[in-house]
């Protein structure tokens, strides 16, 4: 726990699909008492939307729908459908729902100097400026075993192979749109949950997030 938890502080969490990077951002925001984002989330619910009341006017719908939204309402929903993944997989793809979402994340943002940003484009766009990152992580994590997390997630319902399948599909959409696509900026430090466990993990962010702490302000800021 920081003794100064005063001090703004911005972490950016990217990767692929089940890489581990939620629970990582959830594990790291409770550690560092941060507001936790996860961008993820704000797409599902879109997709949700879409599913449910099929709007004419899909993207001034969403805008409507997310004026006034209260984003800790979205963390009691069950979201983590497969329908509801490969329905988003193409709604992310699109620029002005991209851009509904991202204020969103914005305002949020703005409200929280002290947040985790999860996703797929958190340091490349959201935290790319005004305000920027403080630190960035990008989490990989080997497809099988990314997917048999997701195929537990999903309560073994669907097929080990569908699933494996979908991931690599969400992927590979992810990294190829035109819009935002995901990727490692530079400065991102790399997470591999295949090889780490939640501790070692865990240990590895909080060194990395300890040593910005102190070039940001100063030799004696006391990060424990």
């Amino acid at each position: 726990m920081l003794l100064n938890n005063s001090a703004p502080l911005r972490v950016a969490c990217d990767g692929e699909s089940s890489s581990g990077k939620s629970t990582a951002a959830k594990l790291i925001s409770k550690k560092y008492k941060l507001f936790c984002m996860n961008s993820g989330l704000l797409f599902r619910y879109a997709s949700s939307l879409i599913i449910k009341h099929k709007p004419k006017e899909k993207n001034l719908f969403l805008r409507k729908k997310f004026k006034n939204l209260n984003y800790k309402n979205l963390t009691s929903l069950n979201l983590h459908s497969e329908k509801i993944s490969e329905h988003v997989a193409n709604l992310a793809r699109q620029k002005k729902v991209r851009l509904i979402i991202r204020n969103f994340q914005k305002k949020i943002i703005k409200k929280h100097p002290r947040i985790c940003c999860e996703g797929r484009d958190q340091a490349s766009v959201i935290l790319k400026k005004n305000p920027s990152y403080d630190v960035a992580f990008y989490f990989r994590c080997n497809l099988n075993t990314a997917s048999l997390r997701r195929w537990k997630d999903l309560k073994k319902k669907i097929p080990l192979k569908e699933v494996k399948k979908s991931l690599r599909t969400r992927t590979l959409l992810d990294k190829k749109r035109s819009h935002n696509p995901l990727k490692k900026v530079a400065d991102a430090v790399l997470i591999r949950t295949d090889f780490l466990s939640k501790k070692a993990m865990v240990a590895k962010m909080s060194k990395e997030i300890d040593k910005k702490l102190k070039i940001k302000y100063g030799r004696n800021f006391k990060t424990r």
